[in-house]
């Protein structure tokens, strides 16, 4: 099946929240600049990252309450809650003045703002069959880096008259997603949950052995990919580039994203999953690496596009293959579980990425390259079982 068939064969509930994503992802200005607005409030780089450490642990909170809220409170009604607290959160978060409430409302900000991904791939597991999902992923994904490609750069402009306007496009986008999902999305629970008997509680993820290794690995992965809002703003900073520079290498990513990832995902939906990952964390490790030790611009836009390879291969996979794997009743759960080591990855690499850079700056990259291959190993082993293969009815 071609492309084009396929992307058409998606039902029409897919649509509505690639859209609603794309609105949301867009408006993401604070997230992206909230190192340099700390550094241009007069905060240190580890002040900055202690904040942006604090974001994560909101964002490790919300993966886990979003996950049970996605399977008992509905999809729909976890986004609208979610785009709605983050409205409110990222008001607040500008108007902070000390380190105490930048931190304590980061908290805020984080678990707002991520208590919608869960529900989000839940309800697209849900309308999707398994040998859909790597296309769907990759579509919700162009939906979201397609506003990742222009909101970094209109954020950088903004923030070059007032970074107060990050927060109230930030707040405007989130609200404009919870209206859109209020309105255009059924409410839908857990498949069959109260029809399946068995553990369908946090213990039988934890029983999981393939799946816990799998989350170690994309702790791992996370780590270092999150370095691309902590310590790699920090990296251009040194190498005395504007942030309007930074904004456009983080568009770069964007960008490849857009125009390459589904395209690829025709090939990578066709191989192992194991492997196909294995690849991407080898891709990410070398692109991130290189950070510390290419100055022109040039050199650092190659190496953008090194790890956005990485990433174009491996994460649209990573998500079908937590869907395929899930137990039906349990996939808003897998996905939080799942969400939980980005939330983790945002902990770690704000404060380790702030203490590596101001210890040795060409070590954190090093570091970086040898997680993230420790991971790519990581993620090949054990043998999953099959689950979550049949597609349930689209809640329209």
């Amino acid at each position: 099946m071609s492309l084009i068939r396929e992307l058409k064969a998606l039902p029409r509930t897919a649509w509505i929240l690639f859209g609603g994503a794309l609105v949301n992802r867009f408006g993401s200005f604070v997230l992206v600049f909230l190192v340099l607005y700390l550094k241009d409030s007069g905060y240190s780089v580890t002040q900055a990252g202690l904040t942006m450490s604090a974001y994560g642990v909101g964002a490790v909170g919300a993966a886990a309450v979003g996950g049970y809220l996605a399977d008992t409170f509905g999809r729909r009604n976890t986004i609208v809650l979610s785009m709605a607290l983050s409205a409110v959160g990222m008001l607040a978060l500008s108007r902070a003045d000390s380190l105490a409430s930048f931190i304590a409302l980061a908290i805020v900000a984080g678990a707002t703002s991520e208590l919608y991904r869960p529900a989000g791939a839940a309800l697209l597991t849900d309308i999707t069959r398994a040998d859909q999902r790597v296309t769907a992923f990759a579509a919700y994904r162009l939906a979201i880096n397609l506003g990742m490609a222009i909101g970094p750069a209109v954020g950088g402009l903004l923030a070059e008259h007032s970074f107060f306007y990050l927060f109230v496009g930030d707040a405007v986008t989130s609200a404009a997603f919870g209206l859109v999902a209020l309105f255009a999305l059924s409410n839908t629970t857990a498949p069959h949950e109260r029809t399946i008997t068995g553990d369908s509680g946090t213990g039988a993820i934890f029983r999981d052995r393939y799946f816990m290794i799998f989350l170690i690995a994309a702790t791992l992965g996370a780590f270092v990919y999150m370095q691309a809002l902590t310590g790699y703003p920090l990296q251009i900073d040194a190498y005395g580039f504007s942030a309007k520079i930074y904004g456009l290498l983080i568009s770069v990513n964007g960008f490849l994203v857009m125009a390459i990832e589904l395209p690829i995902t025709q090939i990578t939906r066709r191989h192992n999953p194991q492997s196909v990952m294995f690849i991407g964390f080898v891709l990410v490790a070398i692109g991130f690496a290189m950070t510390g030790f290419v100055s022109s611009l040039a050199l650092l836009i190659v190496s953008v596009v090194i790890w956005t390879m990485g990433e174009i291969i491996m994460v649209p996979v990573a998500a079908a293959h937590v869907a395929n794997i899930a137990p039906a009743h349990m996939r808003g759960r897998y996905q939080g579980a799942f969400g939980m080591t980005w939330g983790i990855g945002g902990v770690l690499a704000p404060i380790l990425g702030a203490l590596l850079f101001a210890w040795n700056a060409q070590m954190l990259w090093v570091i970086c390259g040898i997680v993230c291959l420790i991971g790519g190993v990581l993620v090949g082993t054990g043998k999953p079982g099959k689950r979550g293969e049949s597609v349930e009815r689209e809640p329209d």
